[in-house]
């Protein structure tokens, strides 16, 4: 939407900011879907620090031209349907082959303090939630402002585009809330997360090897 006011605008207006109802203490568990083979593997608990990826919508990365930084970032999702559906978005079909990928969920060891951006924080800075399904250049430039405006913030928490359900952006300050252990990870071809992998892709309508 163009005009005087638009829905999204390509920068935040500066100064941001914030008002304490604004920023969510999250302690639930998050989950996220990455491969345990082939190039540029890390843990499940690794932040990337190269970047900004274009197909990632929230890195906070200086760039524009993708590079090897010390800001981090890690994407994970409320819940498994929707860490699937970002995942295998392209497709829409889970491989559960390619990559030797692992299903991965934890709690944090302390509450994450992260930004809401599914309330009323963008209207008030001239915005709107369409932002979070606009161009995804959009979006890091969104991010990247907020990092830099509060540093401290552990990260972001946004709607999927894909599902609706809400994702978690991580960044820096979260690295020091990852348990030692996950409460749960195992290959998305175990004998125990296939189930899983079932009802997950009948209730997104994706594909899958299982």
């Amino acid at each position: 939407m163009s005009g005087r006011h638009p829905k999204i605008p390509r920068a935040p207006r500066t100064p941001l900011t914030v008002a304490p109802e604004d920023v969510l203490a999250y302690d639930g568990v998050l989950w996220r879907i990455h491969r345990t083979t082939g190039p540029h593997v890390v843990s499940w608990r690794t932040l990337r620090t190269y970047g900004p990826i274009a197909s990632m919508r929230y890195d906070p990365h200086p760039g524009p031209a993708p590079a090897a930084t010390t800001t981090g970032v890690l994407y994970a999702a409320c819940d498994v349907a929707t860490a699937l559906a970002e995942v295998y978005q392209a497709t829409r079909t889970i491989d559960t082959t390619i990559g030797a990928p692992a299903l991965t969920g934890w709690r944090p060891t302390r509450p994450l303090n992260l930004l809401n951006l599914t309330e009323t924080w963008l209207i008030r800075h001239r915005a709107s939630y369409a932002l979070l399904h606009g161009p995804r250049t959009v979006c890091r430039t969104w991010a990247r402002t907020i990092h830099l405006t509060w540093p401290h913030l552990d990260g972001l928490y946004v709607s999927s585009t894909m599902t609706g359900r809400p994702n978690v952006v991580l960044w820096n300050p979260a690295a020091d809330s990852f348990p030692t252990d996950p409460e749960f990870t195992r290959s998305l071809d175990h004998p125990r997360v296939r189930p899983i992998i079932r009802t997950a892709a009948r209730t997104i309508g994706y594909a899958s090897t299982v």
